[in-house]
């Protein structure tokens, strides 16, 4: 994701209004690499600018997956969830605490498909899910993953 100062010029560009909100959700995605889910967004917002709207957060990420400096993830029925990191790359997810982080793999392009049928395969995307090395170490940690955890990578056109 670029920087929030890139961020700016280029809504400003676009014709699209800078506020102190958006500046502050560019530096929050630009400083993390979690996959927050809007909501999650919101809170941290919330927690340093209390006047901040649900609908400008959601309008935000909009553009900025809109503009491909984001990526839209989903798993399972969970809430959609945010990747800053555009670079081409996969997620491992863990099952325990669903925790999401990237990593990255080589030859997905040559792997040999069977059952295309005249499918054209424009993406690749893969996750790995087992158990984090927290939930590994820590066995008292949560047993369940919640539809407000989990996520799946939607991989969508070329890395920025």
């Amino acid at each position: 994701m670029r920087s929030p100062a890139e961020l700016t010029s280029m809504f400003r560009s676009n014709g699209m209004k800078i506020t102190s909100q958006r500046q502050l959700l560019f530096r929050l995605l630009h400083h993390t690499a979690e996959h927050p889910s809007a909501e999650a967004l919101y809170a941290q917002a919330a927690a340093e600018m209390p006047g901040i709207s649900l609908r400008t957060v959601y309008q935000t990420l909009s553009d900025l997956v809109e503009m491909g400096e984001l990526h839209q993830i989903h798993f399972d029925n969970g809430p959609a969830r945010f990747d800053p990191n555009v670079s081409e790359h996969h997620h491992l997810v863990c099952d325990r605490c669903g925790d999401v982080s990237d990593v990255y793999a080589t030859g997905t392009d040559q792997l040999h498909l069977e059952g295309l049928q005249g499918f054209q395969v424009s993406s690749t995307e893969i996750v790995f899910r087992g158990t984090c090395a927290s939930c590994t170490s820590n066995p008292s940690r949560s047993g369940s993953v919640t539809p407000a955890t989990s996520t799946h990578h939607q991989h969508e056109g070329t890395p920025s």
